[in-house]
């Protein structure tokens, strides 16, 4: 009892948050009544996954990137954006201990457990342990060196640790994974780390890490999952959210642990327009015929002052733009009149758009967008199929299965075939594959790992950052007869935003905040910062 609650205020004094710690009464994890049943091991693993991402990351993580914009400061992730971020100021992170802490308590107590089903412990045991490789993953990609514990500490003097170096980390996130992964279920419930997600982890680790044929190989080895027959935009309704491609997702219940869309809506709906989507991200979709809209613009196909006719179906399931109707009515940014225009209000867009994604009908939450059940992607197939074609043109292994893999996801987002005769080279298909990966996975934080590892940093995170062009939305003029969309006239200079500030060789890392430099003095700043 007293060695435990040495580790809970060891990992407190750490991290300086709560979290799941803090529900734990102080006698409910004595050796008298915890430790003991099946009950107790599957409250213990729910604990575990209590520290996992949330979908508030997993949205609010792409304004650490060119994909989106974050207004309000205090959320923590304009600083990442524009790369103002200090050690007193480092914005949204992830420098806590406490979800491994946690997975730590479960590995060392799961034995004491009497277990009657069979296999319920080596599976539980495998998921704390894929839990806690992640855990450590984006810790160790976003900040270096990290320190590397696998039992938590006796008290607070031991937990004063350096940090270890990031290559014996990842190893030891491999060696966890390769352990784990024919241990896991192929199929889990929803929000479970299963087989396929471990394989996905580790996967994702070899691509990051330029591992690209022990990537292609784990990539290869995922089974039982497909691209499902629904749209893009359907794939990601409440009725479709756990469909035949999702891999693994962070779900959320009614009532009790639910989700609110608040942060996402536009000012107009009562929303916060806290994550928004940049001018960049819109330019990066491309024609509905598979053009570049720079290509288009050459042939006269592409009008950039009413820019989102004929564009990629991704573009209007992803984004809510000037002139598109949305929840009964056209959206309308660029009106000084208008709610959404971004003066209007600190809640109204800055950057004329909002994200649409997850919330494109918000009659599904029946009334309720403050209290959803909706569930948010961690690993999806399409990663898989993209992983393959990426590492694969990365070796020099230009081949059917490297087209394959792009069609079937350009398949179900509404696009042709890519065309092989244009995109024959590794350059070309380089190209094409990160264009690929930034607009499928808008809004589902990955793509400041995907800019860090291609080591693209200044080239697209430095600079001006401006809103849409401004001008009219003509009401009168429909352009899409089955969705009741207008066409717009941007004619108009768009609005200053803000200044980034992207140092290669700098802020490809994270700073470690000040007050974890306070409480552990072995710790060393990343440089720069």
């Amino acid at each position: 009892m007293k060695k435990y609650i040495y580790t809970l205020l060891a990992l407190l004094s750490l991290t300086g948050c709560s979290g799941f710690l803090d529900t734990i009464p102080g006698d409910s994890a004595s050796d008298k009544n915890f430790w003991k049943t099946e009950k107790d091991a599957k409250l213990g693993l729910v604990g575990c996954y209590a520290q996992f991402t949330t979908g508030y990351t997993v949205v609010y993580w792409d304004c650490a990137s060119d994909n989106a914009y974050n207004f309000h400061r205090h959320e923590g992730y304009q600083v990442l954006g524009n790369s103002t971020l200090s050690a007193s100021e480092p914005g949204a992170g992830f420098f806590s201990f406490t979800g491994i802490g946690v997975c730590n308590d479960y590995i060392k107590n799961e034995s004491r457990v009497n277990f009657t089903t069979a296999g319920l412990q080596e599976q539980y045991l495998a998921e704390v342990k894929a839990l806690r490789a992640y855990f450590y993953f984006i810790r160790a990609f976003n900040y270096g060196d990290y320190p590397l514990f696998e039992e938590n500490f006796e008290n607070y003097k031991d937990a004063q640790v350096p940090r270890t170096k990031q290559s014996e980390v990842y190893e030891f996130i491999e060696r966890e994974l390769l352990e784990v992964i024919d241990v896991l279920n192929d199929k889990n419930d929803s929000g479970r780390f299963n087989k396929g997600a471990a394989q996905a982890l580790l996967m994702r680790y070899y691509l990051y890490t330029h591992q690209y044929e022990k990537s292609l190989k784990v990539a290869q080895a995922i089974k039982g999952y497909e691209m499902p027959s629904t749209s893009f935009e359907e794939s990601f309704l409440l009725e479709n959210q756990h469909n035949s491609e999702m891999i693994l997702t962070r779900d959320y219940v009614l009532n009790s642990h639910s989700f609110d869309f608040t942060a996402f809506m536009p000012n107009s709906l009562g929303g916060w327009s806290s994550v928004v989507p940049t001018q960049s991200l819109v330019e990066s979709f491309e024609m509905a015929d598979g053009r570049t809209i720079e290509e288009a613009m050459a042939t006269g196909d592409y009008n950039p002052e009413n820019p989102y006719v004929n564009r990629d179906p991704r573009l209007r399931a992803s984004i809510i733009y000037p002139g598109q109707v949305y929840e009964g009515k056209v959206y309308n940014s660029v009106d000084k009149d208008n709610p959404d225009y971004y003066a209007k209000a600190n809640n109204a867009s800055k950057t004329g758009y909002n994200f649409k994604k997850f919330n494109s009908n918000l009659a599904q939450f029946k009334g309720q967008h403050w209290n959803t059940n909706k569930s948010f992607p961690i690993f999806r197939y399409a990663e898989v199929l993209l992983t393959i074609a990426e590492a694969k043109v990365e070796l020099g292994m230009i081949d059917d299965e490297v087209y394959l893999s792009i069609n079937k996801v350009r398949s179900r987002a509404g696009l042709p075939n890519v065309d092989e005769a244009k995109y024959a080279s590794q350059d070309k298909l380089r190209e094409l594959i990160r264009r690929e990966r930034r607009v499928e996975f808008a809004m589902e934080g990955l793509r400041r790992y995907d800019i860090i590892r291609w080591g693209i940093g200044e080239e697209t995170m430095k600079g001006q950052l401006f809103s849409c062009p401004m001008g009219v939305v003509n009401y009168d003029d429909i352009v899409n007869s089955e969705t009741g969309d207008v066409s717009v006239s941007l004619n108009k200079a768009p609005i200053l935003i803000e200044e980034r500030a992207f140092k290669n060789g700098i802020n490809e890392l994270l700073p470690i905040p000040l007050t974890q430099l306070d409480r552990n003095k072995k710790l060393i700043q990343n440089t720069g910062y």
